[in-house]
């Protein structure tokens, strides 16, 4: 049995409450680092704040979002948390997608910061069958979480709220404009840059500035 997440919160008993997970080779503690957490105090939001510490071992596994939906997700609700956002950098914002389209329901909105877009295997299989609009998944492609983020994507909810932000010069570029094109053109933001802290730090700014989450 793996060991219980590891978390760091801002924890007050908001009404809304927001879940970032990691990219691959990061900890919840980057999160404080980056100023993610003193954003929040700054503007003082009515807004609870947890990052968690996700293994790529668990990842690899397959272990991270049963633990996230049994140790996070869920107790939230039974305490009370009214909306629940989820959030992820990179490897993180593919995990937030992959739990939105296997357990609708479970969050009420996405911060997506430069979420990871899969791997070229999966890209090439899209395109080959002529495009997003076009692919219809197979029931082999579905036990991969990738494809499964991907049908969903092909009709997110409309009502669903979303942010996507990313870097104009990010490496997963071409990726992310597919990513943010599935929702409206508000729900996404591109700023100058690549795939670095920089980049996110400057995009989470904007996501608070727009006031997308409830308070």
């Amino acid at each position: 049995m793996s060991a219980p997440l590891r978390t760091l919160g801002r924890i007050t008993g908001a009404a809304t409450r927001l879940v970032l997970l990691p990219g691959a080779h990061m900890n919840a503690a980057d999160f404080v680092s980056a100023g993610f957490f003193s954003a929040i105090t700054r503007r003082r939001l009515p807004l609870d704040l947890l990052a968690v510490d996700l293994d790529l071992a668990m990842i690899s596994s397959g272990e991270a979002l049963p633990a996230l939906q049994e140790e996070i997700l869920s107790p939230a609700r039974a305490q009370g948390c009214r909306n629940l956002w989820l959030g992820g950098i990179s490897l993180g914002g593919l995990l937030a997608l992959c739990q939105q389209a296997d357990s609708p329901g479970s969050v009420d909105g996405l911060c997506l910061l430069a979420p990871y877009p899969g791997s070229r295997l999966t890209a090439d299989a899209i395109a080959d069958a002529g495009g997003l609009a076009h692919w219809q998944p197979s029931a082999e492609q579905l036990a991969d979480c990738e494809f499964r983020i991907w049908q969903w994507l092909q009709k997110p909810p409309a009502d669903f709220p979303v942010f996507v932000g990313y870097g104009a010069e990010d490496r997963f570029a071409a990726g992310l404009r597919k990513i943010a094109g599935c929702f409206p053109s508000t729900a996404s933001q591109v700023v100058p840059g690549g795939h670095t802290w920089p980049v996110w730090q400057l995009l989470w700014e904007h996501f608070l500035d727009r006031r997308l989450l409830p308070t």
